[in-house]
């Protein structure tokens, strides 16, 4: 993938989280099956993730299948099962090389065994690595994955905190997303990241996921770098804090 250059003084989010949207309809757009458009998304997604790195970026987060997307016709499921069992193990070995250390979030009970196989081997071959962290959202619902936190923490007996329910979240251990981008025209979370989410910057672009280029993901971190994250304070606090810092 080309480089597109960012601009001096640009802040660079430590993570970014991607809403792949739109693989299906990029295909059916060119007349083609809609598995097509998973498999150049799938392509263009380890682009994107790679160019993240270059530029900066610590942590990448992508939704890859939801908990809702397991509905679709099973013709469609089990080809983006086909699509981990063959391609996966390429994508790990190349985050490997890239010193990233990859995890699986989402309930894996829901996929088939083999699928889980590979997915777990590819965890398990990473789990040293500390550059870089890329979190694969598979099977995954926001809404499932409160509920399992809370019911964890009621299992211990432990009474719940934003600090403790945290650390009960399967992205624990990375900092919530700083950026959030969707793409495909669509303006929701669709379920995604809903707690982690509460103050990250949003993307939308109008592009579907197939089409979202490196010089794309670059405008989306200039418009993240445009903005004042104020976390609930005035604009005066900030600017203090920025002074005595």
């Amino acid at each position: 993938m080309a480089h597109s250059k960012i601009s001096e003084g640009i802040k660079i989010p430590e993570h970014i989280a991607v809403i792949m949207d739109g693989n299906g309809r990029w295909a059916q757009s060119r007349m083609m099956p809609r598995m097509m458009g998973h498999k150049q998304g799938f392509s263009r997604m380890i682009e994107l993730i790679e160019y993240s790195f270059k530029r900066g970026v610590k942590c990448v987060t992508v939704y890859a299948l939801s908990t809702e997307n397991l509905k679709r016709p099973k013709e469609e499921i089990e080809g983006l099962f086909n699509l981990i069992r063959t391609r996966f193990g390429e994508l790990a070995d190349r985050f490997i090389k890239h010193n990233s250390r990859i995890r699986v979030v989402g309930d894996l009970s829901l996929l088939p065994s083999d699928v889980r196989e590979v997915l777990l081997d590819a965890e398990k071959r990473s789990e040293h690595l500390t550059e870089f962290t890329l979190n694969v959202a598979l099977a995954y619902g926001g809404r499932a994955e409160l509920v399992r936190a809370v019911n964890l923490a009621v299992e211990k007996g432990e009474k719940v905190t934003e600090e403790g329910l945290s650390k009960l979240l399967y992205t624990d251990g990375v900092p919530d997303p700083d950026l959030l981008i969707r793409t495909g025209k669509e303006k929701r979370l669709s379920n995604f990241l809903l707690y982690q989410s509460a103050y990250s910057e949003l993307y939308f672009s109008d592009k579907m996921f197939p089409d979202f280029t490196a010089k794309d993901l670059d405008l989306a971190i200039e418009e993240y770098s445009s903005r004042v994250r104020r976390f609930g304070k005035t604009d005066e606090q900030k600017t203090q804090e920025k002074q005595e810092r």
